[in-house]
């Protein structure tokens, strides 16, 4: 028999929610942020592999891509190498000059202005977005490799699937979901290592033949297509490889997880990926070059590469089964990148207004769990879409790559022309973005011309609509804003005449609670209702507050305890206006991460103090209510109203109206 009892069913949800999301944090533990912190070799594997896991299928594009020409490996190689380390030099400038993280967003914000800053916001979004789909299409790529063709109908559910159970992990939270996925990266490394290594070594005596071959491949294509030609072939061919470079902002945007001093600890994550990348990246092309590796079809080329490695191990088979099944699983732990950051900027923006303003707000596992679901949500519509197709991905993904890539090395070499009069080695710096910026122009201006028809478009067209929501958004807030500091011009400085009450409140007398957030026109409109619609039925108020830890918050002790000092302040403000009005007044406050809960709570342990306690809110009232209303704005005075009367606590919502 179905249980009746409306409390024994949310305990149940509770249970079951917390045995899968896990139980939530308590922001009262002191040493809450060092413990949810990531040491440099952590904030490797949970940001790191985004970087290094490119190596799956940056470099087997390019070299598919240079055709008949592949003596250019070499070169490639080298070039590659030179990119990865200029590009993380250049980040690691933009994690000292930003460390509270937030990356290509915040950099363009602040260096380009908001417009730019909406840009690349947006291109950072659907990037993290493709990250997801790109990574776990790639791994699937990767293990199916060694399953017959008639299973790779299955592609896309197996990926579906494990989307799903990233979204479970990443609720749970940051540091609990890389840790059980650390295992994963460290095989990789140990597995790519070994086969890279013994590759060189198997083939040392190829080297020289390799060289000269690079010679003579020169010259016989200078002959026939000219130095121009083989120029343009070479920089296709580097431009489709760009998909190697694409995790590598994803330390600087994730800044706030990593443990203090968090410069240091970025700038050593940064080392440890720029390093493995660089490595993993120009070994695998010279490895394709030396085994003269051609595509096998319904394998990957790194697939073929352990195969021709190690066929002639004992055990051969099941070697480069593991090497391979790692890599699959590295993609899996990359798109971790897509989780941790994407969350992260979409609540920056949301501060900012860009975003529905709950995209900032913190789970009580302290996660973004909206911004997760809806990432979650957009890569599995992408991976169908795509039918998890690794080559339109990687075209679609790296065009938003080197977008936001290039406006983060455009504002920082305009901040060090700016600053050349006050830091003596502006020029040294600027040097490194300058070229850093003509690298990621180059790649973005080739890699859409020479892929818009195969999916560039759609990138761009997702990217455009995106960016035009963000306006839609932010226009609506400005309006809202507007309305309301009409409330603040007016009653802010509300002129009160009689005497003070300076009597406590009274248990036994009538109370009226009232919720609010900051002081405000708009709180003080509400207290102004009660007094004036129910006049002398009240002879308390208490006003109510829960400090609201969102991300813009949650950056470290000393950012929550001045939320906490600045909420204090303005319930203070309150209670003085209420005297001032002639009634007793007393405040509570609360910190939590659900307001709802929160204020719930609280107004539970007030009206067993205060039996004859009716509740108040104000809610804004718009002429016409669209459809979008409730997406933008919490309804958090509904929820709060919708639980309180139902444990039999009468509470009134106040209509406050703006005008936009």
């Amino acid at each position: 028999m179905p249980s009746t009892n409306p409390a024994n069913d949310k305990r149940l949800l509770q249970r079951i929610s917390h045995a899968i999301f896990g139980a939530p944090k308590h922001l009262q533990d002191t040493h809450l942020f060092h413990k949810m912190a990531l040491i440099p070799v952590l904030a490797w594997v949970g940001l790191g592999a985004d970087g290094l896991s490119s190596s799956a299928y940056g470099p087997e594009e390019a070299f598919k891509a240079l055709g008949a020409h592949t003596y250019l490996a070499l070169l490639l190689a080298l070039v590659m190498t030179m990119t990865v380390f200029i590009i993380s030099y250049a980040y690691s400038r933009i994690i000292e000059h930003f460390p509270h993280g937030g990356g290509g967003y915040i950099v363009a914000t602040h260096l380009l202005g908001e417009k730019a800053g909406v840009v690349s916001g947006s291109a950072l979004l659907v990037d993290y977005v493709m990250t997801i789909t790109i990574s776990i299409a790639s791994c699937v790529d990767a293990v199916f490799s060694y399953l017959p063709v008639a299973y790779h109908q299955y592609k896309v559910p197996v990926a579906c699937v494990l989307i799903v159970l990233l979204i479970i992990l990443n609720v749970r939270g940051v540091k609990e979901s890389v840790t059980i996925l650390a295992p994963i990266f460290m095989v990789f490394v140990v597995t790519h290592v070994i086969m890279l290594l013994y590759g060189m070594f198997i083939h040392s005596d190829r080297f020289v033949p390799v060289i000269n071959d690079f010679g003579t491949g020169i010259h016989r294509d200078v002959s026939s297509i000219g130095v121009l030609g083989i120029f343009l072939l070479f920089l296709r061919a580097y431009s489709l490889g760009g998909g190697t470079y694409t995790g590598i902002e994803a330390v600087s945007n994730g800044l706030q997880i990593m443990r203090e001093p968090r410069v240091q600890t970025g700038k050593k994550t940064m080392i440890y990926m720029a390093t493995s990348l660089a490595f993993t990246a120009s070994i695998l092309l010279l490895c394709y070059l030396l085994l003269a590796l051609k595509p096998v079809e319904g394998k990957t080329l790194n697939a073929v590469l352990a195969d021709a490695l190690f066929s002639g191990w004992p055990m051969g088979k099941a070697i480069a089964f593991v090497t391979i099944f790692s890599e699959g699983a590295l993609l899996l732990v990359a798109a971790q990148a897509g989780f941790v950051d994407g969350p992260r900027v979409m609540s920056n923006m949301a501060i900012d207004s860009w975003f529905p303003h709950r995209f900032a707000a913190l789970s009580e596992r302290l996660t973004m769990r909206n911004g997760i679901l809806l990432m979650g949500t957009a890569a599995i519509a992408l991976l169908f879409y795509t039918q998890g197709s690794v080559s339109a991905l990687v075209v679609m993904y790296s065009i938003n790559v080197f977008i936001t890539f290039s406006l983060s090395q455009l504002g920082m070499s305009r901040f060090f022309i700016q600053r050349r009069r006050e830091d003596p080695q502006w020029l040294r710096h600027l040097a490194v973005h300058l070229v850093g910026l003509a690298l990621c122009v180059t790649i973005l201006v080739i890699t859409t011309f020479e892929k818009f028809t195969e999916g560039g478009w759609m990138t761009l067209l997702i990217t455009s609509v995106v960016i035009g929501l963000c306006y839609l958004i932010k226009g609506h807030y400005l309006k809202v804003r507007a309305g309301i500091a009409q409330l603040d011009e007016t009653l802010l400085d509300f002129p009160t005449s009689g005497p003070v009450n300076t009597e406590p409140v009274n248990r036994n007398e009538p109370t009226a609670i009232q919720l609010v957030s900051g002081y405000s026109g708009f709180g003080v409109h509400t207290l102004l209702s009660i007094l004036t619609t129910f006049r002398n039925s009240y002879r308390n108020v208490i006003f109510v507050s829960v400090s609201v830890i969102d991300s813009g918050s949650f950056k470290g002790a000393e950012e929550m305890a001045a939320l906490e000092r600045s909420t204090r302040e303005s319930l203070e403000r309150y209670v003085e206006l209420a005297r001032r009005l002639g009634v007793a007044a007393d405040y509570r406050m609360a910190v939590g991460t659900d307001v709802v809960e929160s204020a719930t709570e609280l107004c539970h342990q007030l009206a067993e103090v205060f039996p004859q306690s009716t509740v108040f809110t104000g809610q804004l009232t718009f002429r016409l209510e669209k459809f979008y209303h409730k997406m933008l704005h919490n309804e958090t005075a509904f929820a709060i109203q919708r639980r309180l009367q139902w444990s039999g606590l009468t509470t009134v919502i106040l209509p406050i109206r703006v005008r936009i």
